[in-house]
């Protein structure tokens, strides 16, 4: 960094910063964006996860999750796909939460949206 900061250099970045943070408050007061359905009507599957977990009212293993929504709604998760995007949503902190540690008693999540 031998090249010295002008004014208009710190000027031009902290006009990019203070962009970035206006977007960002009225995102907030705009509020949450509204769920896009898909175009065929369908359920996402984690929606369809989030159904099943719901009308369960209690944790579930990813294993019953599947036979539910085979059962309840027709749809047939493959388990690595719904185990890798339970487990995002997990540590994301928001949708569900892993009610039990996976080498005791298999994966079983909840729903955030219930409680």
């Amino acid at each position: 960094m031998a090249d010295n900061l002008t004014r208009n250099d710190l000027i031009d970045a902290l006009e990019v910063i203070l962009q970035g943070q206006l977007r960002a408050v009225r995102s907030l007061r705009a509020g949450p964006k509204p769920r896009r359905r898909r175009a065929d009507g369908r359920k996402s599957n984690i929606q369809t996860v989030i159904d099943i977990l719901t009308a369960s009212g209690e944790p579930l293993h990813v294993n019953e999750i599947i036979a539910r929504a085979r059962r309840d709604h027709g749809v047939d998760l493959k388990r690595e796909s719904i185990v890798s995007a339970l487990t995002k949503k997990v540590l994301d902190g928001d949708t569900f939460r892993r009610t039990a540690d996976s080498a005791e008693s298999g994966q079983r999540f909840r729903s955030m949206v219930d409680t």
